[in-house]
């Protein structure tokens, strides 16, 4: 068989290794979930292909070689190792790409802190510099069962509107990006944010501290340059797992 990167564009190429590099990432800082949950990726060019796992791999084991490329009626257009995708992670990955043409990568969570603050009735309390960065653009949806009635696609995407984050109601996280690393760094201000709240609500009976309406707007204001985090984040993340274990890249 042709090897996969002789098979692909460049441009293709790229993106499997950054969406692989994500998943090594969501592993090494131990969010993963067993085979559980889901990374995609935007194939670039016309045809609204995406790529996702191979379901029943590790995180720690994903290539850029044995990810799974899907049109949006869940047919595999190319694969690696095996053909098979997580039913749930189609369900939830093909609504985003297909509603938000601004959604390159979507990373979807099971992280039990992250859980823990979409079960709460509050959701996310902007009480810490994190949290604050990211409160503005979080959705939230309330839970169906396990997502595998494409019917559900529908309602996501009303309750995600135009966020960049989403907390599923006692489920987990769900974050966008334009590019793979956009969406990663989301992710990461998103969970420690989650921790967090988490750490500060176990001392019990302790009262939280709020910060003030005018620190919380101009917060809010700087927010928006937080995808811009990526672009200094990155490189040094892939240079972790470039002395890690580079095999992500194979």
């Amino acid at each position: 068989m042709v090897p996969m990167k002789e098979r692909v564009s460049p441009e293709e190429w790229q993106a499997r290794v950054e969406l692989a590099a994500a998943y090594r990432l969501v592993a090494h800082f131990g969010w993963d979930d067993m085979v559980f949950t889901h990374l995609s990726a935007r194939v670039p060019g016309p045809e609204h292909h995406f790529l996702i796992n191979p379901f029943g791999y590790l995180f720690e084991e994903i290539t850029a070689s044995s990810l799974v490329k899907v049109d949006q009626d869940s047919q595999v257009v190319d694969a690696g190792e095996t053909k098979r995708v997580n039913p749930a992670g189609f369900t939830i990955h093909s609504a985003v790409h297909m509603a938000r043409e601004d959604a390159g990568a979507v990373i979807h969570l099971h992280y039990a802190p992250a859980v823990a603050v979409s079960a709460q009735k509050e959701g996310l309390l902007p009480i810490s510099q994190t949290a604050m960065l990211v409160h503005k653009h979080v959705a939230y949806h309330e839970y169906e069962g396990v997502a595998l009635n494409l019917d559900e696609r529908e309602r996501l995407i009303r309750d995600l509107g135009d966020k960049s984050i989403m907390l599923l109601r006692n489920h987990g996280t769900l974050t966008l990006g334009r590019t793979i690393p956009e969406a990663f760094i989301m992710t990461y201000f998103l969970i420690k944010a989650c921790e967090i709240q988490v750490a500060a609500q176990a001392a019990g009976n302790a009262e939280l501290h709020m910060p003030t309406d005018a620190a919380l707007k101009t917060t809010r204001q700087q927010s928006d340059g937080l995808p811009m985090a990526s672009k200094v984040s990155w490189p040094a993340l892939t240079r972790l797992l470039d002395r890690k274990d580079p095999s992500y890249k194979d």
